[in-house]
């Protein structure tokens, strides 16, 4: 949208922009609301990327529903329709009067969550206070909790909430800014844990992890992969396990070992790669409840298990039943939460991430397999594009 056609909040004029609507379980309408101002903390941007995330699709398809009543139950998106597009970055166009560090024409990533510095929440909870944004008493999410996601033109945040992009990084790329926060406070997650074996053992007390089994080579196996291998710099053997062939070739490229799940059985392969000592650290990326099935057996006793996939219905809960027996330490982590900086107050992980994937510690690009360019594109993306084997991850990118 040029900047001559949009309505500063100093004028009188309505303006209308395009957002599209999730109205029903895979049913899509693009609709106009009116263009969003931003208060004297906020700032307003004009979207330029939106990355589609596992979570989009359960929400689309009716298998997720995290927009919630006072009373704790799902809103049907029939009565209350949501906007997706959790992860996203753009460009700066209007800011508020108390907004002094950022300016129109800065590219910026995004924190899609409202924790309590984000709300002007004085004193902050216990968690925002321990790093863990996240999970903030007051925490809302664009595109996830029921407030407008980024699907739509114009979106305005607050300025602790936002991010400035350096160098030259593509939007495409930034929209992975968040996903990678995800793995790195996953990760996080992993070593506050304490467990047996570390990935860290000059920072962390315990027995140096020998191997790393990912379940799933999706964006998040993908990118954890990158992580433990390039940011952790672990030097030994990690498997990845899928059934694609195209994801288990770019997870080769990028220094795994490959497991085709469905040409070799995953549980003698792992013993036998290993020589017998199993998986000290494994990651469930795949969001598929069989995984669980399998674990017991390619587990080293007291092994690190990161608990990162969601979409695990109809899993039965006695599949873990023989993996608890092995004192596993389980690590649940959800979000890119992280400490937020003392001075600006924004999410140092999200400063983290985009430093990684613009020095190319990180790879995202050879991900992104699926790009569209109108909102139009968007039903078709998640209706058709999303279930095909050569799908990794798809961004919206608008001009």
């Amino acid at each position: 949208m040029a900047d001559s056609d949009r309505i500063h909040s100093d004028r009188a004029i309505i303006v209308f922009v395009k957002a599209l609507f999730l109205e029903e379980v895979e049913e899509f309408a693009l609709k106009d609301l009116p263009e969003p101002t931003c208060s004297p903390g906020e700032v307003l941007i004009q979207v330029k990327a939106v990355g589609m995330c596992g979570t989009d699709f359960h929400i689309y398809r009716g298998a997720a529903n995290y927009n919630f009543d006072t009373n704790g139950k799902p809103i049907p998106l029939r009565v209350q329709p949501q906007i997706l597009g959790h992860e996203f970055c753009g460009t700066l166009v209007e800011r508020g009067s108390n907004v002094p560090d950022l300016k129109p024409g800065d590219r910026v990533v995004v924190d899609q969550g409202f924790n309590c510095c984000s709300q002007g929440i004085e004193p902050v909870c216990g968690y925002c206070a321990s790093g863990h944004s996240h999970q903030c008493l007051y925490y809302k999410e664009r595109g996830i909790t029921g407030l407008a996601g980024a699907m739509q033109e114009l979106v305005a945040m607050p300025a602790v909430n936002v991010v400035p992009m350096g160098g030259d990084l593509s939007f495409e790329e930034a929209a992975l800014v968040e996903p990678l926060g995800c793995v790195i406070h996953s990760m996080d997650m992993a070593e506050r844990a304490r467990a047996r074996f570390t990935l860290s053992p000059e920072e962390s007390p315990g027995e140096p992890v020998e191997n790393v089994l990912i379940l799933g080579a999706g964006p998040a196996g993908l990118l954890f992969l990158q992580y433990i291998r390039n940011v952790k710099q672990f030097q030994g053997q990690i498997l990845i396990a899928d059934s694609v062939d195209k994801k288990l070739q770019l997870a080769q490229r990028l220094g795994a070992t490959p497991i085709h799940i469905q040409e070799k059985d995953l549980i003698t392969t792992v013993r036998d790669v290993t020589n017998g000592k199993k998986v000290h650290f494994l990651v469930e990326a795949s969001g598929n409840g069989a995984a669980f099935e399998n674990m017991p057996a390619v587990l080293k006793k007291q092994a690190t298990v990161v608990l990162y996939g969601h979409g695990h219905k109809g899993t039965d809960l006695g599949v873990l039943n023989h993996l608890l027996f092995l004192e596993p330490t389980l690590v649940a982590s959800v979000g890119a939460s992280g400490k937020l900086d003392p001075q600006t107050r924004r999410p140092l992980i999200f400063e983290t991430s985009e430093e990684l994937i613009r020095t190319e510690k990180v790879h995202v690009k050879s991900l992104i397999t699926h790009h569209y360019r109108a909102f139009g594109e968007i039903d078709k993306a998640f209706r058709e594009d999303s279930k095909e084997q050569d799908y990794i991850k798809g961004v919206l990118a608008l001009s």
